[in-house]
């Protein structure tokens, strides 16, 4: 993004550096805003657990090991990691194996706040006792856990370690503002808009080769990570509309009442028209063939179930007919995952009052964002496909020569 002003400005280089979600366990942090987050993850564990039976169990000296990409700050990925290793062990008991030991890396970029996620992890069963004894103890976690700092657009572990990986509700995430959404010289330049919702279609268009290339990335660092025979479950944001400049729920979410709270400022003389237009939401939410298309050119995954999956509405509210409650919901879900680039780029004071716009605008609007409010979701079932490759070196890669505990359907 383009410096103006005096504020720090998020520039494409920095955004690794700078994005996060809202840390911390204040009112618009994300450990207080990703209920709905929770209630859609709860709604597809029945997937992950179809995801989870096609893992290739191993003989029982073997560490299974789960990674968790984008893990975020709250409770919602201690969850899901506990939800798979007590799937994986009912797996070993119901074929009379002694399960392993299990290992967790929790991962996401450097400016996560890891510092409240790992307090929130329930301290480690210990060891020195049976699996039975470790299950049985309440509060207790069955697993060494550790968190990986970096983006997941590149390598984060050692090659064929990891036999799940799990991601939910970050792969919409891109790796950067297209440079073209901000050159005013290009076609894609975005002019008057932060995200692209109902945008040109050159711009919309120049969000989705970004996304596809930053897929791309993604699942060639992923397919040099994972065990033979391991699988991934994948939950981004989606799309039903064939054209990209319907974003459906996130364009709802910053096309709408975020963007107009952006027009109140420049229109209040409180920024530049400028300004306003150096900052881009760096969100696409792909539609099926988006997806498919960087699995199938990838060529190292078997795609065993590709669909879009209704997740409902980000929006959880304890009195739907409260106005002024559903608009602060909505300032919430924006602040929460925005929050952090809306203070870099105009400042802690000129972002306070933003959000407040957005919660006047969206507690005007609270009927329709409740009935219209909807999230899609693409969720993606992938197995390593054939014989390892070393992507490298061109040339075969040796398979484990693990004894099995047995060999997954």
């Amino acid at each position: 993004m383009a410096p103006t002003g005096d504020n720090v400005v998020v520039s494409n280089m920095e955004l690794e550096r700078l994005l996060s979600m809202k840390g911390g366990k204040g009112e618009a942090s994300y450990a207080n805003n990703s209920q709905a987050q929770a209630i859609h993850a709860k709604s597809m564990l029945h997937l992950l657990k179809e995801t989870l039976d096609r893992v290739q169990l191993h003989a029982t000296e073997i560490p299974f090991v789960v990674a968790d990409l984008g893990c975020s700050c709250g409770s919602n990925t201690i969850n899901v990691v506990d939800v798979i290793i007590k799937h994986i062990i009912k797996r070993y008991e119901a074929l009379g194996c002694e399960p392993p030991e299990f290992s967790a890396f929790f991962s996401d970029l450097p400016s996560n706040d890891f510092n409240t996620l790992f307090q929130l992890l329930p301290p480690l069963a210990n060891y020195g006792v049976s699996m039975e004894e470790c299950l049985s103890a309440n509060n207790h976690r069955s697993y060494f856990a550790a968190g990986v700092p970096g983006s997941f657009y590149r390598r984060l572990f050692p090659a064929r370690s990891i036999d799940v990986f799990h991601s939910a509700f970050s792969l919409h995430w891109l790796s950067q503002v297209p440079e073209s959404v901000v050159d005013k010289s290009s076609s894609a330049y975005n002019k008057g808009r932060v995200f692209i919702h109902g945008a040109d279609e050159n711009t919309a268009n120049a969000y989705k080769k970004q996304f596809q290339s930053d897929l791309a990335c993604f699942l060639s660092a992923r397919s040099v990570e994972m065990k033979r025979e391991g699988s991934m479950f994948l939950v981004c944001l989606g799309r039903t509309s064939v054209d990209p400049t319907d974003q459906g729920g996130a364009g709802l979410l910053f096309g709408t009442h975020f963007q107009d709270a952006w027009d109140d400022l420049v229109q209040e003389g409180l920024i530049s028209h400028e300004k306003r237009d150096s900052f881009n939401i760096p969100v696409y939410a792909p539609s099926l063939q988006d997806f498919k298309e960087v699995v199938e050119a990838d060529g190292s995954f078997t795609i065993d179930k590709l669909e879009v999956f209704k997740g409902g509405s980000p929006l959880v509210v304890n009195k739907p007919d409260d106005a002024s409650e559903v608009g602060r919901a909505l300032a919430n879900s924006c602040r929460t995952v925005s929050g952090v680039l809306v203070d870099a780029h105009i400042g802690d004071k000129l972002s306070e009052e933003l959000f407040l716009r957005v919660e006047h605008r969206a507690a005007n609007h609270a009927k329709e964002l409740l009935e219209q409010l909807q999230f899609f979701h693409i969720v993606a079932s992938l197995s390593r496909k054939g014989p390892l490759e070393d992507k490298t070196t061109k040339k075969r890669a040796s398979p484990h020569n693990f004894p099995l505990c047995v060999i997954s359907a």
